[in-house]
């Protein structure tokens, strides 16, 4: 009889692709950083990797793939689960040099990189590994918040100042999605915010995207609370007024066959979920759109 691992049983990797050290012979990999001293918020999303993984495996049960995609992308790519960055919990001077170093070993090995968080500082060091392989980044940004805070200090409010600063974005091919909070300073970086959002099509969103970003090499990020918190409690910052899981889906998969690099999906915080994980399993669902988007670009 042909074993059968239920969503509830079973290794935790990433969509049950299994785990490995070394990024040999990998298409696509997929770490987790479980860090939060970036927050000024309510912290937890240290957590949220192991949240995510865990939710994934009712998101990747099916062989056929995760729905509505038309093909599983575990039969057209060898992904693996590379594990944990791990090592600087309590000495967040470590991170970056950390994550941009694992990084750029799985960059350098010829894998693409899914990332999953943490808070959302950790895009700073991903965005530098990556900008380091495929030059200035196209940033593709889902989130209630900007980010973009000018602030010497290094936290997830000021992270993509910061890597606009050091010239690692492309503003002029860079697009912010979902903002809902005050923003005094867009750096030149094209924004939809949620209102635009709310009264628009899904497929109108994705095309401005295209439009904006073209065939330059991108880079997506994720937050969870671009989604409203009624689908997204567990997150350090949430914002009331965003849209649902089904409308960011229907966006990202609108962005399908652009040059997406690498992605990252962050800030789930699962000690503030209740009952039935939706914001981690809204996480991870959202990290298997991104494995996709990251897959039909190879």
């Amino acid at each position: 009889m042909e074993s059968w691992n239920d969503a509830y049983s079973g290794e935790q990797s990433f969509l049950r692709t299994g785990f490995t050290k070394s990024p040999k012979d990998v298409d696509i990999a997929v770490i987790g950083i479980p860090y939060d001293l970036g927050t000024t918020g309510r912290p937890g999303s240290r957590f949220g990797p192991r949240a995510v993984r865990e939710q994934s495996l009712a998101v990747g049960e099916f062989k056929w793939g995760v729905w509505p995609w038309d093909h599983d992308v575990r039969d057209k790519h060898t992904v693996r689960d590379l594990g944990d960055v791990t090592g600087f919990t309590a000495y967040p001077e470590r991170l970056c040099p950390m994550v941009e170093q694992r990084a750029t070993e799985i960059l350098d090995a010829g894998a693409s990189l899914l990332s999953i968080g943490g808070d959302h500082f950790v895009s700073l060091p991903l965005l530098r590994a990556h900008a380091k392989k495929h030059g200035p980044m196209a940033l593709i940004h889902f989130d209630a918040h900007s980010d973009t805070w000018v602030d010497d200090d290094l936290n997830h409010g000021t992270m993509f100042y910061h890597a606009i600063q050091e010239g690692i974005i492309d503003t002029d091919r860079s697009i912010q999605i979902g903002l809902r909070t005050p923003n005094p300073d867009t750096h030149g970086i094209e924004i939809l915010n949620a209102d635009y959002c709310l009264g628009t099509p899904a497929k109108t969103v994705a095309e401005e995207i295209r439009d904006r970003v073209g065939d330059h090499p991108a880079y997506v990020t994720f937050d969870i609370d671009f989604l409203d918190p009624a689908y997204a409690p567990a997150t350090g910052t949430p914002v009331s007024g965003g849209p649902n899981a089904a409308y960011a889906r229907h966006v990202l998969q609108g962005l399908a066959g652009m040059n997406i690099k690498g992605a990252d999906q962050v800030e789930v915080a699962p000690h503030y979920e209740g009952p039935g994980q939706i914001t981690a399993l809204a996480g991870a669902t959202i990290a298997a759109d991104l494995l996709y988007l990251i897959s039909l670009a190879r």
